[in-house]
């Protein structure tokens, strides 16, 4: 098995892992997005943790990474809690298909945040993303029923700014399993105190389908780690449209959630144009 399939078959397993997250903290009940996100960053951070550990890396971050990781860890926070409250209301699909912007956002911020300049196709690829958003958004509707997607929205935004912040950790050469230890340890410490305000008591139940999603988003996270290891990100990105695919199909089998028509066509325009860029980034990036 070479390099390239390696990295698409991990890309596909982190997909999985993902839309599985997806069916877990919707199988957990109503619980506030704060309790949810906490118990689901909890594990991950004791499996990075140990990872760490056994491993012997360095909890002490590079020198002039600390702003980075502190900005990647406060919006991923926000993205995260924003995606988990999309997720109890809006079809799973949805509410993964919003996440799904997150790139297109990465390219707006790579602009201001890491100078940048987006080429033409880019641009096209951004305004088409949004304008698929729109039909899955549905801003004619009452507001309180277009709420939940504008959060699942503002989910995409806020993973958007925190990849872009990785990237920067990146090219600093920040070690990846510290970002995420840092960013799991960062959002309990967020979310703990709303949930000392607002405790909740939950099921036995509830809290095995928490661990559950904390252990789906830990695949989810080593999946994507391990592929890009493998592949260039141009050669296998597109396969990461699969997590639709996957929510859509444990939203109708667990759920019997049915996506609309314009939700569909909205899915149509933010994949057509993730797979446009895949195609125009594989050609023009070296």
């Amino acid at each position: 098995m070479n390099s390239k399939t390696k990295g698409i078959l991990y890309v596909i397993t982190a997909a999985f892992g993902i839309s599985m997250m997806s069916v877990f903290v919707h199988l957990s009940g109503d619980l506030p997005s704060f309790q949810k996100a906490f118990f689901r960053n909890a594990v991950s951070l004791v499996f990075v943790a140990a990872i760490m550990l056994k491993q012997h890396t360095s909890f002490i971050p590079k020198k002039g990474s600390l702003p980075s990781l502190f900005f990647r860890s406060l919006f991923g926070t926000i993205g995260l809690v924003c995606n988990f409250y999309a997720i109890d209301r809006l079809v799973l699909a949805d509410a993964n298909m919003l996440n799904k912007l997150s790139p297109f956002f990465a390219i707006i911020f790579s602009v201001f945040l890491l100078n940048e300049k987006p080429s033409l196709a880019q641009i096209l690829g951004v305004v088409t993303a949004f304008t698929g958003s729109l039909f899955i958004i549905k801003p004619t509707m009452s507001g309180y029923s277009a709420f939940p997607a504008f959060m699942g929205a503002l989910g995409g935004l806020g993973a958007g700014a925190a990849y872009t912040f990785v990237r920067r950790l990146g090219k600093n050469g920040e070690n990846s399993f510290l970002i995420i230890f840092f960013f799991s340890a960062f959002s309990c410490l967020v979310c703990l105190p709303f949930m000392m305000v607002h405790p909740t008591t939950m099921s036995t139940k509830s809290l095995i389908y928490l661990i559950c999603a904390g252990i789906s988003a830990c695949i989810g996270q080593f999946g994507i780690t391990r592929a890009y290891i493998y592949a260039p990100a141009k050669e296998i990105s597109v396969y990461d449209y699969s997590q639709v695919l996957f929510a859509a199909l444990f939203g109708f089998l667990m759920f019997g959630q049915v996506p609309d028509l314009l939700s569909v066509i909205g899915y149509c325009l933010i994949c057509g144009a993730g797979i446009a860029m895949f195609f125009y980034n594989k050609r023009h990036v070296a």
